[in-house]
């Protein structure tokens, strides 16, 4: 189970962050929420399409259907709320200094 999520999240390491970002915006829509929520549900539910207990095949779909579900979910958002997310998961925070400001001195 742990190699499963392990290896899953090196694969959605930063569409997760994009989505979290954007689920934490005050106004994420409700379909982005219960959307997260279906993925993690199939993620940790030991029900699959493909049984996890094929070698190679079973961690196949999750390493497929996750990634291509979490992209048509980010894909959706409001354009406010997916700049809101990537400027978020970059780490521009308004208490760091963009390097054009430090270059106009």
């Amino acid at each position: 189970m742990w190699k499963r999520l392990s290896v899953l999240w090196v694969a959605v390491k930063g569409d997760a962050r994009l989505m979290w970002h954007a689920l934490r915006h005050p106004e994420a829509p409700g379909w982005l929420k219960i959307g997260a929520a279906a993925l993690v549900l199939y993620v940790l539910s030991p029900v699959d399409l493909i049984p996890d207990v094929l070698p190679i095949i079973g961690v196949m779909d999750d390493l497929v259907l996750v990634p291509l579900a979490m992209r048509w979910l980010i894909g959706r958002l409001p354009p406010h709320i997916r700049a809101h997310a990537e400027q978020r998961r970059g780490g521009l925070g308004s208490a760091r200094p963009t390097p054009s400001s430090s270059s106009s001195r």
